[in-house]
């Protein structure tokens, strides 16, 4: 059944019947209509933030270690300990107060860049790696509780933390291309200059961010759970609902960019039943858990997992194989390629992130078929070298990030209107570690790749692969 935009929330598509500038205009008033400014500007910093230092981290990934150690090995490190620190922080990361957790995420991922960019080239990459732990630990805690926080300020704050992650990519890779080819920076300058960024979100928290919905919200609310069947007893769930919906006005409600459907909006009584009793045992909480997740794992977390495992070992094992002789490029030395690809890959993403108000892609399989076709192109250039210059690299590289992330938004854009109210927030969370689980499945296989790759163009009589050096 075929919606209109307005009914859908999502904007018409420029030149269709239902579209104007008008409609335009309007649309996007009606979404930043009563929005305190101050929030969307503190929640955008934390996102970018937060997640900026990941990106600087693997865009110097070559700079680290040099082309005797897989670059596989740098975004394991990235990743690694902030997954497992998602797994395991919810269930007590809530006892800390939020002024607390935000000193600790700055302190945290400050040592880690001053331990990246003080360890001299001649020292083990362990030490390195020892600085990466860190960064990456807090920025997996960061995201945890900002996400939570959201949840005292509404639903803007979490588009702003949104689009503030999404702009991360874009200027974490551009930031470390800035100052290292244009600047002329060296790697350790650089580096170091990017530790003072965590700082940022103190003046975002204590400065920029009103503080009275987190005051008022955590004398009123105590952080437990309560079963939907003590909430029908005392008449809890209707009031809560009822106070949901204040909070929506109708304008934002009916403008929001992703509004679900009605069946899924609505679930029947027996979903509820059904969650009731599921809540009231814990084995058969379990049980209807791995169902969900079974049912989720074919329409959106393979799609997912492909796409992510398929761009990140491009990223990591075969960009750094993917060289040209320097006279024919615009770069100086071969160290410049690796950190244009991470931006031109992460300006692809970020384009393909901010687009789900104008375009919505339905078949997840097909750009990640693509995607997985990029990898396969990209890999038997590094092979055979049959794409004749740099400039036709730079544009593949860019169509990854676009189908990255058009599979990312869109997935998660599909399951918040497919999936019933009941079960959505699981559903968003099971998913999500489809992109975690890619990645860490796309470290292991680039250290074995891009090694392999590497010597093969050395044996070929192409050896700049080699010639790149630590830094």
């Amino acid at each position: 059944m075929s919606r209109s935009p307005a009914s859908s929330g999502l904007l018409p598509m420029p030149g269709s019947p239902s579209s104007s500038w008008a409609l335009y205009r309007a649309r996007f008033a009606s979404i930043f209509h009563n929005i305190d400014t101050s929030v969307l500007v503190a929640f955008w910093l934390f996102g970018l933030i937060n997640n900026v230092l990941y990106v600087i981290i693997l865009s110097a990934a070559q700079d680290l270690v040099g082309s005797d150690v897989p670059k596989g090995l740098v975004l394991l490190a990235d990743v690694l300990p902030s997954f497992l620190t998602k797994l395991t922080a919810p269930y007590f990361m809530h006892k800390i107060p939020y002024w607390l957790r935000i000193i600790v995420f700055v302190v945290g991922s400050s040592l880690g860049m001053f331990m990246i960019a003080l360890t001299p080239p001649d020292k083990s990459v362990g030490v390195k790696m020892a600085g990466v732990v860190f960064a990456s630990l807090s920025s997996g805690a960061g995201e945890l509780s900002f996400l939570g926080l959201t949840h005292y300020y509404g639903h803007m704050s979490l588009a702003a933390w949104g689009s503030g992650t999404g702009a991360a990519g874009l200027v974490g890779a551009g930031l470390y291309v800035m100052f290292t080819d244009w600047f002329g920076f060296s790697v350790r300058n650089s580096l170091l200059a990017s530790a003072f960024l965590p700082v940022i979100m103190l003046i975002s928290f204590f400065l920029v961010l009103p503080r009275g919905p987190l005051r008022r919200g955590r004398a009123t609310k105590e952080y437990q759970t309560v079963p939907d069947r003590d909430m029908e007893q005392d008449g809890i769930r209707d009031d809560a609902e009822h106070e949901h919906e204040h909070d929506l006005p109708a304008a934002n409600a009916t403008s929001s960019l992703l509004a679900p459907r009605s069946a899924a909006a609505a679930p029947t009584t027996s979903t509820s039943n059904s969650t009731v009793m599921d809540q009231t045992d814990p084995l058969a909480t379990f049980k209807a858990n791995v169902r969900r997740a079974k049912s989720l794992f074919f329409p959106y977390m393979l799609p997912l997992l492909l796409v992510y495992v398929a761009e990140y070992t491009i990223n990591q094992g075969v960009s750094p194989t993917l060289l040209f002789p320097l006279e024919s490029t615009p770069f100086a030395e071969y160290r410049d390629f690796y950190p244009m690809y991470g931006f031109l890959y992460q300006l692809g993403v970020f384009i393909s992130r901010s687009s789900i108000a104008f375009v919505r892609i339905r078949h997840l399989y097909l750009p990640s078929f693509l995607q997985v076709g990029n990898l396969v192109l990209l890999t038997l250039h590094a092979l055979l070298a049959f794409i004749p210059n740099v400039h036709i690299v730079f544009v593949i590289i860019f169509w990854e990030g676009l189908l990255g992330g058009t599979v990312y938004v869109n997935t998660f854009a599909d399951i918040m209107e497919d999936v019933p109210a009941a079960e959505r927030e699981f559903s968003l969370g099971a998913t999500s570690v489809s992109d975690s689980a890619g990645i860490c499945i796309a470290g292991f296989v680039s250290m074995v790749i891009e090694v392999r790759l590497c010597d093969w163009q050395v044996r070929h009589g192409r050896d700049w692969c080699k010639r790149i050096e630590v830094s």
